[in-house]
């Protein structure tokens, strides 16, 4: 339980940062280099290639070796994982909105 707990820090702290979350909308898209992803934002190369470390090391996306363009593409694992445990918390929030529901009401 540690582990998964260590590798749910590692994803949640990735996904808080709003830059992170753009670059992994973008590879919803598909495979992407470090150029194609940073041309959206008003930040070097290199902090792009910073956060696509932090995504890397969190399980969120893979890096290609492609020659030297190194091409991210997003993973599922680290997302479903997270997702999963958020969807432990579904039933707390259901019975939540439907107290405050009937209270208002």
């Amino acid at each position: 339980m540690i582990n998964q707990a260590d590798d749910l820090s590692l994803t949640f702290a990735a996904l808080a940062d709003p830059t992170r979350r753009a670059i992994l909308a973008r590879l919803k898209l598909g495979e992407a280099t470090v150029n194609e992803l940073a041309r959206p934002f008003s930040i070097s190369l290199q902090a792009v290639s910073k956060h696509l470390k932090v995504l890397e090391k969190a399980g969120l996306i893979a890096r290609g070796r492609d020659r030297q363009l190194r091409p991210s593409k997003i993973q599922g694992a680290a997302l479903g994982e997270a997702a999963g445990w958020l969807e432990d918390y579904r039933g707390f929030w259901d019975e939540s909105f439907d107290r405050l529901e009937e209270h208002l009401t």
